[in-house]
């Protein structure tokens, strides 16, 4: 038995540009949990287009599965994915088909923002999404994919557009109000943010007090998603009515 991760340990991966998930994942550690990082490696690169984001996609793909058997050795109870964008990729089979690929490579069970996040959907039964992203256009056409063909109604999406993975995590509190707020309306039952460098697992539980309604940050989402599937139901208050209450 580990002697701190003396109930799970927890392997956690995300792109090395990454400043964000890392902390917010052990923000959310319950107590005899580890969390285990590997990083991504990747390029800074400037992203300024749709192209420029496929770019980003594809580094991220090509040096994923290396950080995956990094984390072999730890002899890791379980995979947390901190990486977003390609979990949301050719629909709900695309994203099907990626999650076995993880599962396969890693030998234990996977959580991963796309799929957690449409469980936390389901957890609030509802229907009428709207999301934002630190992404490019193209890559929210991929997260609308997956969300319909999981049966949602994507009413609005957002895309912030951010200029390179580095500055994902620069995006300010403002920012992210300002985008909760055009996404809101009597039309939407619910509001995800996707992108795993962008800070939004206390924004999103401070939106829900003024909005009223579910705000699930995918960092939240994911790693509640993976403590459900192992059985721990540990809660913790200031993140949000899906960690506090299911």
């Amino acid at each position: 038995m580990d002697h701190l991760g003396y109930r799970k340990k927890l392997g956690t991966l995300g792109p090395s540009t990454n400043t964000i998930v890392q902390p917010d994942f052990d923000d959310l550690r319950p107590v005899g949990v580890t969390n285990h990082y590997s990083r991504i490696v990747i390029p800074n690169d400037p992203v300024n287009d749709d192209a420029g984001f496929l770019k980003l996609v594809n580094s991220i793909n090509g040096a994923t599965l290396d950080a995956v058997d990094v984390l072999q050795s730890c002899e890791m109870d379980y995979l947390v994915m901190g990486m977003s964008a390609a979990t949301f990729w050719n629909g709900r089979k695309g994203a099907s088909d990626y999650h076995q690929m993880m599962q396969d490579r890693s030998k234990v069970g996977v959580s991963c923002g796309s799929f957690a996040t449409e469980a936390a959907l389901n957890v609030y039964k509802a229907k009428r999404i709207a999301f934002l992203s630190p992404y490019f256009e193209v890559a929210n056409a991929q997260v609308r994919r997956f969300y319909e063909d999981c049966g949602f109604t994507v009413v609005r999406d957002l895309c912030l557009r951010r200029p390179s993975p580095v500055q994902i995590a620069h995006s300010t509190d403002a920012m992210c109000r300002q985008a909760i707020l055009e996404l809101d309306g009597d039309d939407v039952d619910a509001i995800v943010q996707v992108g795993t460098n962008l800070s939004m697992i206390r924004m999103a539980a401070a939106a829900e007090l003024f909005l009223g309604k579910p705000v699930i940050a995918i960092n939240t989402a994911t790693y509640w998603h993976a403590l459900r599937a192992l059985g721990l139901q540990d809660k913790k208050a200031g993140f949000g009515t899906l960690m506090e209450f299911h």
